[in-house]
């Protein structure tokens, strides 16, 4: 399993590609942090940035929240708020979807989302 730091560098060199607007310096700026910090983290060094700062970053270099949140061992507050209110049937509900399949996960969070249950 790739690390925070080694996909964060993947997807922002990726993006470098086709923009040099996506050296270290550039995205650092952009987000609103130092350099030597964003070099730190996509060397997985020190602890893994706040929430808010994920959010920027994964904006940023386009990908999920939740994906950057699960890689730097955290969950997104608005998702803790959701558990705490009701912890017992979303501890019995992930342990229960975990080991299904993507499909079936995706089809069951489309009827919920959708009504159709």
């Amino acid at each position: 399993m790739t690390t925070l730091g080694a996909f964060i560098r993947e997807r922002r060199e990726a993006r470098r590609k086709d923009d040099p607007s996506f050296s270290v310096r550039q995205v650092a700026e952009r987000i609103g942090i130092e350099p030597s910090y964003l070099s730190k983290v996509e060397r997985d060094i020190g602890s893994p940035p706040s929430e808010e700062t994920l959010e920027r970053l994964a904006e940023e270099i386009d990908v999920d929240t939740d994906l950057l949140l699960a890689l730097a061992g955290k969950v997104s507050s608005d998702l803790q708020e959701a558990i705490r209110r009701r912890p017992q049937l979303f501890g019995e509900l992930i342990r229960e979807l975990k080991d299904m399949p993507d499909q079936a996960v995706l089809r069951l969070v489309r009827e919920v989302r959708d009504g159709e249950w």
